[in-house]
């Protein structure tokens, strides 16, 4: 990075953070890292649906991208959002994901600067689908399911629990496809 260029204008390539980067699963994990290590590479966000506080849908496109870290224990995750006027790839959150054989679940936390939320979830597959459980900012009980599962798709879907007498309300969905070469 040069120092006449201001951060957001910064071009990170080749910059890593020592001890971030992983090649693959650290092997005594090897099976139960799979549930995650699966999605690692690059996706397209072909539809990113979220429900207004009017009822109605926004509709997005985006791109995920999985990579292995922290010696192989873990599997981090960067998603965004296009810009539609601008075409620009914008950062929404990353999470970072890890096998906790302790309680034979998955650890998760979703961080968004852009939402200003920290999440934390323990996630477990659930028959073909993989389900992650946790609060959202207003206490709500939520869980975030991948769904749909294939080695060049998937679905994802947040569900939140505001009233029990009601169920279930689905407040996000994605269609999302791996990248070509991803």
């Amino acid at each position: 990075m040069t120092q006449d260029r201001t951060p957001s204008e910064a071009k990170p390539d080749g910059w890593e953070i020592e001890g971030l980067a992983a090649n693959g699963p650290i092997a005594d994990y090897a099976e139960k890292l799979k549930l995650f290590g699966q999605f690692v590479g690059d996706w397209e966000i072909l539809e990113c649906r979220n429900r207004k506080d009017d009822g109605t849908w926004s509709v997005q496109r985006g791109k995920l991208h999985w990579r292995w870290v922290l010696e192989g224990r873990a599997v981090q995750d960067v998603w965004t959002m296009i810009d539609e006027k601008t075409g620009r790839s914008i950062p929404v959150g990353t999470t970072v994901r890890f096998y906790d054989p302790k309680i034979n679940a998955w650890r998760s936390v979703w961080i968004s600067p852009v939402q200003g939320v920290v999440l934390p979830f323990i996630g477990r597959p659930v028959g073909s689908e993989i389900v992650l459980e946790g609060k959202n900012v207003q206490g709500y009980p939520i869980r975030w399911i991948f769904s749909e599962i294939t080695r060049t798709s998937f679905r994802w879907r947040e569900e939140v629990l505001k009233d029990p007498q009601t169920g279930w309300e689905m407040d996000e969905e994605m269609r999302i496809r791996r990248a070509p070469g991803g």
